[in-house]
């Protein structure tokens, strides 16, 4: 059986050059890591838990759960209009988890590395403990002050964009896709689920944009979310809403983990797709019909793998 140092060293080396590098002064290694912040910038935190059969097959290979565990929580970040700087990743694994040799953790850590080197951030520091499998990533990252985009800024009148299309994810769990899969040849929709991005690359598309958040648990039940905290509803057009390629209408619509994100605008985004617009009259509606929030809850549902 592998000691929690060995494990230690095995994640560590997996990480690669993606442990420290610029603002890491002190990366893993000691009691916590030691990060140089941007003058004039505030810091922008989230965290997520991401559990076997939840969040990911348990018998998906390592590399690709690493890589998604990294890349959803930095999905938080990038919807409010963040520069992504690092992460801290928390792991428990039970004594059968640990009594493999290195190679899963080794593979799991090079998965986030993987991630970590796309988005320009590093894997500076953690926690291991033994218990049930699951991952724990806290991610941060640095904004100017006054310019992070909330849910609570929509207003009627204003329109809703999407950045890409929307489905993919959830018609790869609906169809059955999930496994048996092959990291070096997935299909378009085991990429979608397994392979999501981050949208930090749209912040020019973001500085025109006066509020949204990322498609995690699903549009409908999503933009219900931005619409509460911003006192309004909403009309969808059935006709504007990009439905990605093998995907059906409810995928796009409820099915979550697509980790596009979801803007209000006074003004159009170019690039992005304009899907339909705030209303003053509260709810959902979809050609004029109305729209359940239907969408991911731990709570009521607990799985998105199933």
């Amino acid at each position: 059986m592998l000691s929690e140092f060995e494990i230690i060293d095995a994640i560590v080396a997996g990480l690669g050059d993606r442990a420290a590098g610029e603002w890491i002064t002190l990366g893993p290694g000691d009691d916590a890591a030691v990060i140089a912040a941007s003058p004039g910038l505030s810091q922008v935190a989230s965290i997520d838990t991401l559990l076997p059969d939840v969040h990911f097959p348990i018998a998906a290979p390592a590399q690709l759960i690493g890589y998604r565990s990294l890349m959803v929580s930095f999905s938080d970040l990038a919807a409010m209009g963040a520069i992504p700087r690092y992460c801290l990743v928390s792991l428990s694994m039970d004594k059968s988890q640990a009594a493999r040799d290195s190679v899963w953790v080794e593979t799991l850590a090079q998965g986030m590395a993987a991630a970590a080197k796309e988005l320009g951030v590093y894997v500076c520091g953690g926690n291991l403990s033994r218990g049930p499998l699951n991952i724990v990533v806290s991610v941060h990252g640095e904004i100017e002050p006054g310019r992070p985009l909330l849910r609570s800024t929509g207003r009627p009148g204003q329109s809703i964009y999407v950045t890409g299309p929307l489905g993919a994810a959830a018609a790869c769990v609906r169809t059955g896709q999930m496994m048996p899969v092959e990291p070096e040849a997935l299909t378009p929709l085991q990429s979608a689920y397994y392979r999501p991005q981050a949208r930090f690359d749209l912040s020019s598309l973001l500085t025109s944009a006066v509020g949204g958040l990322d498609i995690s648990d699903g549009l409908a039940q999503d933009l219900g979310h931005l619409c509460r905290a911003s006192g309004c509803g909403a009309a969808l057009d059935s006709a504007a809403l990009p439905v990605a390629s093998e995907a059906q209408l409810h995928d796009a619509l409820f099915g979550g983990d697509d980790y596009e994100l979801l803007l209000v605008s006074s003004t159009p985004l170019e690039g992005a797709y304009r899907i339909g617009i705030l209303t003053s009259e509260t709810g959902l509606r979809l050609d004029g019909e109305p729209l359940i929030e239907q969408g991911f809850d731990h709570f009521c549902d607990g799985t998105r793998t199933a």
